[in-house]
């Protein structure tokens, strides 16, 4: 096939449309659910106020803002893909956002003041109570008239379409983490199997051991720890690909092939449950020779827990615990005398080069 014949075949599985809207159908089309928002998609909203205030001063000045995306379901219904942070702060800033963990309204932003737009300082949408830090039916109409661009991905469409356009438009910016994107990604293509996923993730053994700052957790650093054990699991690191490309392929195939949430799940806790017994927070830091410091390694996750579940059924015949506690110490411990394990393992290691040799030695490591 040649490359023309490919753009066509290509064009024809994504049926998009666009026009303009103002700013106040938009908002008509969220009070009557006609647009929807994820709410596992929502709760990446966190512009900060000055952000929000920014976003507010453009409609109100003119300024030309970016399209918005948004997905047209089968029922007509569309779901929004990209542009979160924008359409969330008019919603808010309106008083129209759901609080979806609540099911009442989020409380309406007040805004601070700018450079070219100081009076913006305390106003609100609405304010009965103080009239005067209300913007008033002039501006409110101003802002409600503002023009948006509306790009449609519509029904009949590939349907990994709507996920290929969300990452493309993401990937590499800076509002959302690379594991947000694919969180977002799986919420779209497989959501009980991302909420089996974040269930793991909020088990006691693995937080323990995997001990990630709040603002790790924010940025969903645990969520990709937990991609990685089950990625690695079933589809091998080909070396050579970029580590966060075969995370992204991962994801999606594992959402699109499911797994076996039971047998899966006892395999992770057995895993983690036993790295907690053994080392409990210090199970992915540094051995020095007297004692397991330092911080969180991501050599170590990936090389402990990939040998791990690679000699699973071994490890797990033992049927004694504190032999298997023994031995998973004493293999940690060993890691750190192993030339291929130190020499691929440090700071200034690539990611592709650290995987095409740890993840083997791993399976030869853990070996019973």
């Amino acid at each position: 096939m040649s490359l023309e014949e490919e753009v066509i075949l290509s064009k024809k599985q994504i049926i998009s449309d666009g026009y303009d809207m103002s700013v106040g159908e938009v908002m008509n089309l969220y009070r009557d659910k006609e647009l929807v928002i994820s709410p596992d998609y929502q709760r990446l909203f966190r512009w900060e106020l000055s952000q929000k205030t920014r976003f507010i001063e453009s409609l109100l000045l003119g300024i030309p803002v970016p399209p918005i995306f948004v997905h047209q379901d089968e029922d007509g219904t569309w779901e929004l893909i990209d542009e979160l942070q924008r359409v969330s702060t008019i919603l808010e800033f309106s008083g129209l956002l759901e609080n979806k963990d609540t099911g009442g309204l989020v409380p309406a932003s007040t805004l601070s003041g700018t450079q070219f737009l100081p009076s913006l300082s305390n106003k609100k949408w609405s304010n009965p109570a103080t009239p005067e830090n209300e913007i008033g039916k002039t501006l409110q109409l101003e802002i409600k008239r503002a023009r948006l661009r509306v790009e449609i991905l519509r029904k009949g469409s590939d349907p990994y379409a709507k996920y290929e356009l969300f990452q493309r438009l993401n990937t590499g910016g800076a509002n959302l983490s690379e594991q947000e994107v694919r969180n977002c990604i799986a919420v779209m293509l497989n959501p009980d199997l991302y909420h089996w996923l974040k269930n793991c993730s909020e088990q006691s053994a693995f937080t323990i051991t995997t001990n990630q700052t709040d603002d790790a957790i924010e940025k969903q650093a645990n969520m990709e720890l937990l991609l990685k054990f089950f990625a690695y699991r079933h589809y091998p690191y080909q070396p050579g690909m970029d580590v966060h490309e075969h995370l992204d392929f991962a994801n999606v195939e594992l959402c699109k092939a499911g797994i076996d949430i039971k047998d899966e799940g006892k395999v992770f806790l057995d895993i983690f449950n036993l790295l907690n017994d053994a080392l409990g927070s210090k199970a992915f830091k540094k051995w020095d020779g007297q004692d397991f410091k330092g911080k969180f390694l991501i050599s170590l996750y990936e090389i402990i827990t990939n040998g791990l579940q690679s000699n699973y059924d071994q490890i797990f015949a033992m049927q004694n615990p504190q032999e298997r506690i023994d031995f998973v110490v004493e293999k940690i411990k060993k890691l750190w005398e192993t030339d291929g394990f130190t020499k691929n393992s440090g700071a200034g290691v690539r990611g592709t080069t650290r995987l095409a040799n740890l993840l083997p030695l791993s399976i030869e490591h853990f070996k019973v």
